[in-house]
């Protein structure tokens, strides 16, 4: 039975877009599951869906021959020991745990930016990210983080490398923000927008983003800057 991937709305899912990026920049086999968003209440036909797989109630989740795994950190992990030989985490021992804790920072912080700048592809709203980027110091405290992560990581690979080298789950876990980084064109250094150029331009990304640019879904909830597409 093949690999079984739900997730939400390409456009908004940021969680989604995690694994499922990880599975098709790595050629691994999966069905896609969509399940939209209408709302998060209890009731919704959204929850009523989901919790048929997973008891939260929550995108996304990977089902492995009727064996569920949620929670995208437990899934990329799920997948780099069920495919070793794609070798999704760096081989390098003191390389594979710097990936770990990268990947678990944005798992558990920056959490300025994740609310402030929800992901939305198809939007472009430079002008609202003028705007929090001078009303929201935390959201400028989380990018001089990563841009410091990310100037960390880049300057021990080659010039036109990914985080750690070849493809891992690391930059399929900051994929995310590098949609957010070009919907609101938050600053960064040349580099730096340079590796997201890279992110955007690999091909299990940009299967997601042209995905998303072909929804015509609005959902109100998940767009605080908007009243329409």
């Amino acid at each position: 039975m093949a690999l079984q991937l739900y997730v939400g709305n390409k456009n908004y899912s940021s969680w989604s877009m995690r694994p499922w990026v990880l599975l098709r920049q790595a050629g691994i086999p999966f069905e896609e599951v969509m399940v939209r968003f209408d709302s998060f209440d209890i009731d919704s036909t959204f929850k009523k869906k989901l919790r048929a797989v997973n008891p939260l109630g929550k995108v996304p989740v990977l089902v492995d021959d009727g064996f569920a795994i949620w929670d995208t950190l437990a899934i990329a992990e799920y997948l780099a020991e069920r495919f070793p030989e794609k070798q999704l985490w760096p081989q390098d021992v003191r390389a594979r745990a710097r990936a770990r804790s990268v990947c678990a920072e944005m798992h558990s912080g920056f959490a300025a930016l994740r609310n402030h700048c929800p992901m939305n592809i198809e939007a472009s709203l430079p002008e609202i990210g003028r705007l929090i980027w001078r009303d929201k110091p935390a959201v400028r405290a989380d990018m001089a983080r990563l841009g410091g992560l990310w100037s960390e990581l880049l300057a021990a690979q080659p010039a036109g490398a990914l985080l750690f080298g070849n493809f891992s789950i690391a930059d399929a876990y900051f994929a995310p923000v590098c949609m957010r980084i070009k919907t609101y064109e938050l600053p960064l250094p040349a580099d730096l927008l340079a590796y997201v150029d890279r992110v955007c331009a690999l091909p299990g990304v940009k299967a997601w983003i042209d995905d998303a640019l072909a929804e015509h879904d609005f959902i109100d909830f998940d767009e605080p800057y908007r009243l329409g597409r």
